[in-house]
Order: C-alpha cells, then structure tokens, then sequence
C-alpha cells in the first residue's frame, strides 16, 4: 500500500475508536441524569467499524456498560479479531 493510504488508514483507525470512546461518555453521562439513551446498537456500530480499541477503553474508563456480558465479551473479541486483520495487512504489505 502507498504511504497515503496507510495514513488514510490510520486517520480513520484513530477517528473511529475517538468515536466509539465518546459515545460510551455520552451514554454514560446521559445514564446519570436519567435522559434519552443512546441504543446498544448505536453503541456497536463504532465498535464494529474497527472501533473496539476506543469502545473497550471508554467502557473501562467511564465504568459504562461492564454488566453486560455482550459488551464486556464482545468488544475484547471484536478487538481481537480487528488487530489480528490489521496485523494481517501490515505483514501481507511488508
């Protein structure tokens, strides 16, 4: 891959996970005062768009969500699957 798709990579690895960090905030603070919630889908959307890194560090940060056995399972795993894909491509371009 050419240099300026691997910086498109990381530019969009680092927005998404921001992204993902965010909404657990955002759903965290709304949980607090007892206002209108984000959905559990809106909360894996992030996750799964190679977000887990940011959705797993904001559910540890803001103590959101850790209940739940998909969320404390499943963004581990799917942070797994994802470095193992980007581990893949970096050792498939190098």
């Amino acid at each position: 891959m050419r240099k300026e798709l691997w910086q498109m990579l990381l530019l969009y690895l680092a927005l998404v996970n921001l992204w993902a960090f965010c909404v657990m905030g955002i759903d965290k603070r709304r949980a607090k005062k007892d206002a209108w919630r984000l959905s559990e889908k809106a909360l894996f959307l992030p996750a799964v768009l190679f977000g887990a890194l940011g959705g797993t560090v904001g559910m540890k940060v803001f103590h959101h969500k850790t209940r739940h056995w998909y969320f404390r399972f499943g963004f581990p795993v799917l942070l797994i699957v994802q470095l193992a894909a980007l581990g893949w491509l970096v050792w498939w371009n190098f």
